[in-house]
């Protein structure tokens, strides 16, 4: 099973444990080249041997964003297995605070979006569960 850790970067409303209505989270587009080219997902990847899942978090935005991100609580963990036989574990967790610019190094697209609106995007399969939960205010 493929370990992979993923950010909720948010901004906003963010108060006792859950964002209020102003509050936004960092999502990201892949590119036509990429497996499962122009789905949404929120940044991260593989754990890499040697790695904690926070470890592998920091490093991932480093590559992903050029930030340096100070990682928060796990906010879920999810499993899912893709109509290949492919199997991931995803662990999420809320990052609030990073140094640097936000910088599209890999992606296609990289937007701030409100909570409510995460439904309309096309998700990756693994993601879509935990969007429904962000959506309805019953996770973060």
């Amino acid at each position: 099973m493929k370990q992979v850790v993923a950010a909720l970067l948010v901004r906003g409303a963010f108060s006792a444990g859950a964002l209020g209505q102003s509050g936004e989270v960092l999502v990201c587009q892949r590119r036509a080249n990429q497996f499962m080219p122009f789905k949404w997902e929120f940044p991260g990847g593989k754990i890499e041997p040697g790695e904690s899942a926070q470890m592998a978090l920091r490093r991932e935005l480093q590559e992903e964003l050029g930030i340096e991100a100070e990682i928060g609580r796990k906010a879920a963990v999810l499993r899912h297995t893709y109509r290949n036989g492919g199997e991931v574990e995803l662990q999420f967790f809320i990052v609030e605070r990073y140094a640097g610019e936000i910088a599209n190094l890999i992606f296609h697209d990289v937007r701030w979006e409100k909570l409510g609106n995460l439904p309309q995007y096309d998700f990756l399969d693994a993601d879509r569960q935990l969007v429904i939960d962000i959506a309805a205010g019953t996770v973060l």
